[in-house]
Formats: C-alpha cells, sequence, structure tokens
C-alpha cells in the first residue's frame, strides 16, 4: 500500500506540466491577429501616379486589399484622374475591375505581390480603357494604421476667424467647395471683382482624394469680409476665411487709423501721398504713376530716374512697388497696418527716337537678392508713427 501512494504522488508534477504544456499549445494556435497595412510609395506604378494600397491581413495572408490610383490620362495636360479599385486576394494575386471616376474609363487589375524579407515586390499589369501599363516595383515598405494616418496631411490653410492679419493675409481668401459644386461657384466669382489664382484651378490628387477644392482668391481687404460670408452661404462650401498671401511680416507697418479713415473707409488718396512721397525720396527716383487696383486693392506704383548703366546713353530706370493698407484685424479695429512689396526694376531708352532696344537677360537662373529700396519700411514707419514687426518675439515693437 505504501509503494502505491508513492508512486500516485510521483505522478502529480508530471501531470502539472502535462497540463500547462496544453494550456500553452492552446494558447500558441490562437489565430494571428487582424491588421490594416499600407503602401504609399510603390515606385513603377504608372509614370508620375500617386498610389495607395490598403491591405487587410491575418498573420501574412492578405484578406482584402483596395487599390487608389491618382493619375494624369495624358502625358501633354496637368489634368488628374483617379480610380479606386476593390482587390480580390487569391494567394500572391490581387485583382479586380472597376471604372475611372473622370472619364468613366474601364479598368482592370492583375498584379502578383511577393515578400522580399522585410519589403514586397509588385508586378503585374493594369488597363485604363484602351492602354496598358506594365508595373515592376521593388522592395516596397509598408505603413501600419497608425503611421500612415500621421503622414497625412491636415488642410488648415483656411482661417475662418483669425485673430489678426499676423498669420494670414488680410487681401488672400480660400475657400473650400466640393467638387461638383466648384464650376458653379466659380462662375458666381465672375461678378464680384476678384481675382481667382489661376494654379487653385488645377485638380490634384488630394482635391480628388478629399472631393473638395481649395479655391484661392485676391480681393480688396475693404471687401473680403463680405466675400468670405457670401462664399459661406453657397451650396457645397464647407469653409471659407482667409490664408495666406502676398503679406510678408518683415515689410510691414503698424500704426493708429485716425486720421487716416475718410467716413469708415480707409482714405487712399491720402495714404497714397504719403507712400509715394516717402518713397519718392528713399529710392532718389520721381513718381511716374500710383494706383489703386480695384480687384486686388494694392496700390501700384511707378518710378523713374536716370539709370546709371552707361551714362552717355542717357537711359531711364523705371522702379516699380506694390504696397497694400488694410486693418489689422477683422471686424472693427482702431488699427491699420500697411505693407510695401520688394522693388523691381527695368531699364530703358526714353529718349527721342530712335531709341535704343535694350534686352535684360542678365542670368536669373537664381534668384537674388531682391533691389534695395532705401530703407523705405523704416522711412514709412518713422513717417506713420508706427511698429515694425519682431520676428523673434512675434510681436510688433
Amino acid at each position: 500500500m505504501r509503494a502505491f501512494l508513492f508512486s500516485l504522488l510521483a505522478l502529480l508534477p508530471a501531470t502539472d506540466v502535462a497540463l500547462a504544456q496544453s494550456k500553452s499549445a492552446t494558447k500558441s494556435a490562437a489565430p494571428p491577429a487582424n491588421e490594416t497595412r499600407y503602401f504609399t510609395a510603390i515606385d513603377g506604378f504608372m509614370d508620375g501616379a500617386d498610389v495607395i494600397l490598403k491591405e487587410k491581413r491575418q498573420g501574412k495572408t492578405v484578406t482584402s486589399a483596395e487599390l487608389d490610383v491618382c493619375y494624369s490620362p495624358s502625358k501633354t495636360s496637368d489634368r488628374r484622374d483617379r480610380f479606386v479599385v476593390t482587390l480580390t486576394p487569391n494567394g500572391q494575386a490581387l485583382t479586380g475591375t472597376t471604372q475611372t471616376l473622370g472619364g468613366k474609363a474601364p479598368v482592370s487589375v492583375s498584379l502578383q505581390q511577393r515578400p522580399n524579407g522585410e519589403t514586397f515586390d509588385f508586378k503585374g499589369v493594369i488597363g485604363i480603357g484602351t492602354a496598358t501599363h506594365e508595373v515592376t516595383s521593388t522592395d516596397n515598405a509598408d505603413l501600419s494604421e497608425k503611421e500612415f494616418q500621421e503622414n497625412q496631411s491636415v488642410d488648415d490653410s483656411i482661417a475662418q476667424a483669425p485673430k489678426d492679419f499676423t498669420a494670414v493675409s488680410p487681401e488672400a481668401v480660400g475657400v473650400r467647395v466640393a467638387l461638383e459644386g466648384a464650376s458653379d461657384f466659380l462662375k458666381t466669382l465672375k461678378t464680384e471683382n476678384v481675382e481667382v489664382s489661376l494654379s487653385s484651378l488645377s485638380i490634384g490628387c488630394d482635391a480628388l482624394r478629399a472631393g473638395k477644392l481649395v479655391v484661392n482668391l485676391t480681393v480688396d481687404p475693404e471687401r473680403a469680409a463680405a466675400v468670405i460670408a457670401k462664399a459661406k452661404a453657397f451650396p457645397g462650401v464647407a469653409a471659407a476665411g482667409w490664408t495666406n498671401g502676398i503679406v510678408d511680416m518683415d515689410r510691414t507697418v503698424l500704426f493708429p487709423a485716425a486720421g487716416w479713415r475718410d467716413g469708415g473707409k480707409i482714405n487712399r488718396e491720402k495714404i497714397a501721398n504719403t507712400i509715394t512721397a516717402t518713397l519718392s525720396q528713399t529710392l532718389e527716383a520721381k513718381l511716374a504713376s500710383a494706383v489703386w487696383d480695384d480687384a486686388s486693392g494694392k496700390l501700384k506704383m511707378t518710378f523713374k530716374r536716370p539709370s546709371e548703366t552707361f551714362p552717355a546713353l542717357q537711359l531711364t530706370e523705371v522702379i516699380t512697388v506694390e504696397a497694400l493698407v488694410s486693418a489689422d484685424k477683422p471686424g472693427g479695429t482702431d488699427k491699420l497696418m500697411l505693407w510695401l512689396g520688394n522693388a523691381s526694376d527695368t531699364t530703358v531708352d526714353e529718349n527721342a527716337p530712335p531709341r535704343l532696344g535694350l534686352n535684360d537677360d542678365a542670368p536669373g537662373e537664381e534668384e537674388g537678392e531682391p533691389r534695395t529700396d532705401g530703407g523705405a519700411v523704416a522711412a514709412l514707419a518713422k513717417e506713420l508713427k508706427g511698429q515694425r514687426w519682431d520676428s523673434e518675439s512675434s510681436t510688433w515693437q
């Protein structure tokens, strides 16, 4: 009997070990976790195409995939089209069909995806309409969901209620409008006396994926708030406000509005006389013209002085400068701000005919330093009893 009990006790530890091994085996046999991975930089995937391949995987097995391709349908055009196709995985093969969103051309996709160490290779064919595109791309790294989201750009370029015009420009307006309503919205701007940025009419990949276009406008600062309010009421407009524009804070003066307004509006004649008189002194040049642009609200000035190039020819140097005057913030304020653009110049022969034809063929591959204006911004700050912007402290000094 004693021998039997000892034998039974000897078996107990082995039983515990067997149970533990059984539980460990059951735990290791759990199915692999599901995760989402992205490819966002696949080279050799149609010339100049912007590609996002999204895959859902269970372990190393792809269970579903979606291919989003933004591409140029013509080599001679900047126009973009896009297709999004659901791909069916079958081993290493990914296949699917759809049509392009713009041109409605049929699309077929047949890809082979092979692991290559820590990266992946793709090979296959994409058909769009009658065109066939070969795909050969190697060493592509994938991203996690978190990494993909961190790399997505956030469009915060439109400030609908800025506290002032130190971060956005008083003449620059941005409107984010749904693509399907963009054409009708743009047609309404024909009667608004604004300038539309041509580059903002190009519908890029970000706009196609977001389904929204950001239209950039230049408008007289005194009418900007009214244009923004009208834009916000238009169907399909998601946001409208001020954005980045021409104003460079290093060339801006903040000064009291008292004495520079007439009936609630800026006295443009008085401010123009002050600006042109100051510039005539700093540039050592005579005023030729000064005109306010009704659409943009800019003061466009031209000055002339004798050119120092080959004095015997008595050539004339023509200097052009732009300025902008506005309130320093949206709504009522007792301060105005003046921005003065960099001066540019050209040399012409204004003598009695026959005149010498001149071609400004100076090397211009790299942008040089802007032409000196004789310290015009500092002179205007003194004349207007104003303050200059200090970029280090981000305050007016």
